[in-house]
């Protein structure tokens, strides 16, 4: 992969990942749509953990953007009455947490073709639709969540183990359906992907570094850093566009998600 090419990718992954539009999909159709030769020892072994690694750039993003919510779940540790946020954010991230732990790579060795990537990008968007058309005008705040709710969610957000399927969408979406308001509904989908992608960082980032691949770790490095910009503009306009519309919020992301898919499977059929 080229500086150009990891500066790019790295733009693409940091609004993609937050954006309800499957940053998995954008990352297999990237390569494939602007037509990058990338080796097959890249994409075997490396490919992962380096956008494992510009996942942690994002999860940066999101703890600073999050800052005050995470500083005070941290201190509800030490106050009894004030832990049921803190609660709601574990019980959501259990599910994609175990789910991924077992299924993960093979649903990604599975379903991680252009073809495969572009047909669950257009069934995401038909997701976004049915989650808005089929939510009732939520008022909910995360703390009116029930800890069954919290589950939803989680179960929800594990969509995304399949490339295609967007984890904010669809913890926006389960949120939506268990009566959370727009803006909350992206506040804890936002909560709940940070654990997540720490995780993911953990598990794969060592990989990279033992690697003994220095150029790869340092684009690596800087792209990390381009997500992780890309991905703070990307929640803070996110943030203003769920709380300027409460209705029909999802159909932008819906409609790009449904194009770009159809245009993928058009171009593999002329």
């Amino acid at each position: 992969m080229t500086w150009l090419q990891n500066i790019l990718f790295a733009l693409i992954q940091g609004v993609s990942e937050l954006f309800p539009v499957s940053s998995v999909a954008h990352g297999v159709l990237t390569p494939y749509f602007l037509g990058w030769d990338l080796s097959p020892q890249f994409l075997k072994e490396h490919f992962l953990p380096y956008v494992v690694m510009l996942h942690l750039g994002t999860c940066v993003a999101l703890l600073l953007y999050f800052f005050e919510d995470w500083k005070r779940m941290i201190v509800s540790l030490f106050a009894r009455d004030r832990r049921r946020e803190l609660l709601l954010v574990v019980l959501g991230t259990v599910p994609p947490a175990v789910l991924g732990f077992v299924f993960e790579k093979k649903l990604r060795a599975i379903f991680s073709s252009p073809t495969s990537a572009a047909i669950f990008l257009v069934v995401n968007g038909l997701l976004l639709i049915g989650g808005e058309r089929l939510r009732k005008r939520g008022t909910k705040s995360i703390e009116d969540l029930s800890f069954g709710q919290a589950v939803v969610v989680g179960i929800f957000q594990s969509l995304a183990l399949v490339p295609g399927f967007s984890r904010s969408g669809a913890s926006m979406v389960g949120g939506f359906l268990c009566g959370l308001s727009h803006e909350e509904a992206v506040r804890y989908a936002m909560l709940l992907a940070t654990p997540v992608i720490l995780g993911a960082t953990v598990l794969e980032a060592p990989r990279l570094m033992a690697a003994d691949l220095h150029e790869l770790f340092m684009q690596s490095l800087v792209g990390g850093v381009v997500a992780g910009v890309a991905a703070f503009v990307s929640v803070w306009l996110m943030i203003r566009w769920f709380k300027r519309h409460e209705v029909n919020a999802m159909w932008p992301f819906s409609l790009y998600c449904l194009c770009v898919g159809s245009l993928v499977l058009m171009k593999q059929v002329l």
